[in-house]
């Protein structure tokens, strides 16, 4: 369906402008992201006993589970983010929820390297249709004061999804094996996918916003991209997540494989405090940093940026101290600060970026904020951990995958300078984006 159809119908529905229906949209759009990284990061978990029983090598299973899916993800994307700025968001978003959720299973069938690694890809080419369009759909549902904290909320998909990987993923191989676990997680992705298709409306482009232009046609994709990307404080965002996402993704792969190996717990275990312990913390995380940015960014718009920057600087002694800690008690319950810490930016990053973009612009926007930081942080995050580890290993020996943490958490130095950098010119790129839709 394309706009000028929705616009003949879904919005003369009443369902669009009441809160009620609005807070349904995001509900069901946070429980189809709740899938997303559930299918996605449950192989965390599944790692070791995928590589016990495939006979994989660290770097192998980084590729798998970082940079070959980041890849497809990442690069798919943009297509797709370029369709949802002009098609119906809701039908590709149930779509690639089809995709992704079938590839999930797909993934319990693997026999070889090769296999799962095609099938991991797939679970990409899928959930590449997943957060442009929704970004996008929120933006629409949404005020501008109000998308930090309502994408902040979407963003609970990421800690809750992970969370349910872990101990779906963790009990499921306890008992009946790690190629359960994918069935089980990836089959009722289908049925989540034909309830988006049959119970959300496609709202009109810019329809929260005081003076969007409804009518304005999509501009070229080239002069899309070099309007996004001569935008500073957008570009500084995008880096600061990158870096940021790149020890979370790395840290996420690999602590969990870290804590069996090293600390000789249980997956079942394993899964249960990182989920339980872990995962609740990045849930409060993600919440808290949404919903302080927009009540102290009416004092001064530079919160947006200030609050992640200061997360992620503030996490790294805590990493540090936890990786140091010969007690995996003691390390789990010295990470709960850094991650709700390094979860405060999720919610600010992507508000102020569908703020920053035109409408017509939005959801591409989106796609290469993700690209960015997919590539970087789910693509070379988990490969370059694997890879470290394995160079490490003549040294170190069974000991390498704790110092290859370790070196990626001085990333996050990195990540804050950007946020910081952001702050500099966020309230000018603000105002003038702003003017140009008056």
């Amino acid at each position: 369906m394309s706009d000028s159809q929705a616009a003949g119908t879904d919005s003369l529905d009443p369902k669009l402008k009441s809160p009620k229906y609005r807070s349904y949209v995001l509900a069901t759009l946070v429980v189809v992201y709740i899938f997303n990284f559930l299918d996605r990061q449950i192989v965390t978990i599944l790692a070791e006993p995928i590589k016990v029983d495939l006979g994989l090598n660290d770097t192998q299973i980084g590729l798998m589970t970082g940079l070959a899916f980041a890849i497809f993800y990442t690069v798919l994307g943009i297509p797709i983010a370029r369709l949802a700025d002009r098609a119906n968001r809701v039908s590709i978003i149930s779509a690639a929820l089809v995709i992704w959720s079938g590839m999930t299973a797909m993934c319990g069938l693997a026999q070889n390297f090769y296999q799962i690694l095609a099938a991991r890809i797939g679970v990409g080419v899928g959930e590449a249709g997943c957060s442009p369009p929704a970004h996008s759909l929120i933006a629409d549902y949404y005020p501008p004061e109000q998308r930090a904290s309502a994408l902040s909320i979407y963003a609970l998909g990421i800690p809750i999804g992970s969370i349910l990987g872990l101990l779906a993923g963790g009990w499921i191989a306890e008992f009946w094996g790690w190629r359960a676990a994918f069935f089980v997680v990836g089959l009722p992705g289908i049925l989540l996918a034909i309830l988006v298709k049959i119970t959300l409306l496609e709202p009109i482009r810019g329809m929260s916003d005081a003076a969007a232009a409804h009518g304005a046609e999509q501009p070229p994709l080239f002069e899309t991209i070099s309007t996004l990307l001569k935008n500073r404080t957008m570009v500084h965002i995008a880096m600061g997540g990158a870096l940021t996402s790149f020890v979370g993704y790395g840290l996420g792969q690999w602590l969990p494989a870290y804590f069996i190996r090293i600390h000789e717990m249980g997956i079942a275990e394993t899964a249960t405090y990182f989920g339980l312990v872990l995962g609740v913390a990045s849930a409060i995380g993600t919440v808290l940093g949404g919903t302080l940015a927009d009540r102290l960014a009416k004092r001064d718009v530079r919160m947006y940026a200030w609050l992640p920057a200061a997360g992620v600087l503030l996490a790294f002694p805590f990493y540090v101290a936890a990786m140091l800690s010969n007690n995996p008690y003691v390390a789990i319950a010295i990470m709960v600060a850094p991650s709700l810490l390094n979860s405060l930016w999720l919610g600010p990053a992507f508000g102020t970026i569908q703020n920053l973009a035109p409408t017509r612009m939005r959801a591409l926007a989106s796609a290469i904020l993700l690209f960015v930081l997919n590539i970087i942080g789910l693509g070379f995050g988990p490969f370059l951990v694997g890879v470290l580890s394995d160079l490490l290993s003549d040294t170190f020996q069974e000991y390498s995958l704790r110092y290859a943490i370790l070196i990626a958490t001085v990333a996050y130095f990195w990540a804050g300078t950007h946020f910081l950098l952001a702050s500099r010119t966020l309230a000018e790129d603000l105002k003038k984006n702003a003017d140009g839709a008056a």
